[in-house]
Order: C-alpha cells, then structure tokens, then sequence
C-alpha cells in the first residue's frame, strides 16, 4: 500500500491561500483607495468648478447692479428732463393763450356790448359787462358758444343798471377756454412758417 503523506501538500495549500487572500485583500485596499481617490480627486474638481463659476456669476452680478443703479439714475434724470420739458411745452402753448382770448373776444363781442372787467382763473374767464338790450347778451353766448376757443358760456347774472342817464343790462357770465389753443399756436406758427 502507498502511504502519501498529505499534510506538507495541506501546508502548503493553506499557505498558498493565505498568501492568496493577503494579496487579495491589499488589492482591495489598494483599489478602494484608487477610488476613493479618484471620487475625492472628482469631487474637488467639480467643487473647483463650480467654485469658478459661483466667483463668475458674483462678478456678474456685480456688473450687473451697477448696471441697474446707472439705469435707475438714468430714468430719474430722465423723467426730471421730461417734467421740465413738460412745465416748458405748457408754459409755451399758454403764452400766447391771452393774445387769442383777446382777439376772440374781439371778433365774437357783438355790437352793443360793452365789455367791464375780464378775469381769468385757470381755465375759466368771467366777463361783466353792459349790453343795450338783454338780445345783445343772448346773441354775445351763442357766438361764444360757437367759438372754436372757447365752450361753454354759463349766464351768471342779467339785471337792469343806468349808466350815465341810460337803462343799460349789466350781465356776468363765464366761459371755459378750451384745449385747442396749443394745437391753434402750433397752425398759426405753421402757417407764417409757410407764407
């Protein structure tokens, strides 16, 4: 009978798998190492990146309300210009506004009428006056009301008055002046622009 004594050969499996698994186990390590490493090294690159781009929009941001406040500067330059610019377009189309008040009441005070006083409170213009007959007042409103400046005659008072030995109509009555008159400035200007 052959006697094969297995124990040596047993030894030597044993020590073959414990080196086996020893150089298993610091591959391991060494490969979860790698990996980890290589996550951390990924991880900081992306941190890295989003860092760069997180300093980038700060700097944008920055520009960018700069930007704002120079255009909130600007809009409030602006809408003082144009408040200016405004007081100055209605003191212009206001200026001559007593030039054609004048020269409508003028052309629409018919005969007969003897105009007072003429007094004016923003938009509205109170006439007293005296009229030979109460005719000459209702004729003065109805030309007043077909005037293209002004609209509106209201008859505040008609009574009798003598005046220098006369029975004359004394009369108050108001009118409001209309918004036509810048844009009649503007025609006029126009039109001694042309001629």
């Amino acid at each position: 009978m052959i006697r094969v004594n297995l124990l040596p050969h047993r030894e030597e499996k044993r020590k073959a798998r414990r080196t086996q698994f020893y150089a298993m186990s610091g591959m391991v390590v060494v490969l979860a190492a790698l990996i980890w490493l290589f996550g951390f090294l990924t991880i900081g690159r992306w941190i890295g990146t989003q860092d760069e781009k997180n300093e980038f929009l700060k700097k944008e941001i920055e520009v960018l309300d700069k930007d704002i406040a120079e255009i909130k500067r600007l809009k409030e330059q602006t809408e003082t210009m144009l408040a200016r610019n405004r007081v100055i377009e209605s003191l212009q189309a206001t200026r001559s506004e007593a030039v054609h008040l004048f020269t409508e009441l003028a052309r629409q005070v018919p005969e007969g009428i003897y105009l007072r006083s003429v007094k004016q409170t923003g938009r509205k213009i109170a006439l007293n006056g005296f009229a030979q007959a109460n005719a000459r007042v209702s004729e003065l409103m109805q030309k007043l009301d077909a005037s293209p400046l002004l609209e509106r005659p209201v008859l505040i008072e008609i009574r009798s008055a003598a005046v220098g030995g006369r029975r004359l109509s004394e009369f108050n009555l108001t009118i409001d002046i209309t918004q036509q008159t810048a844009t009649t400035d503007k025609k006029d200007v126009k039109a001694g622009v042309k001629s």
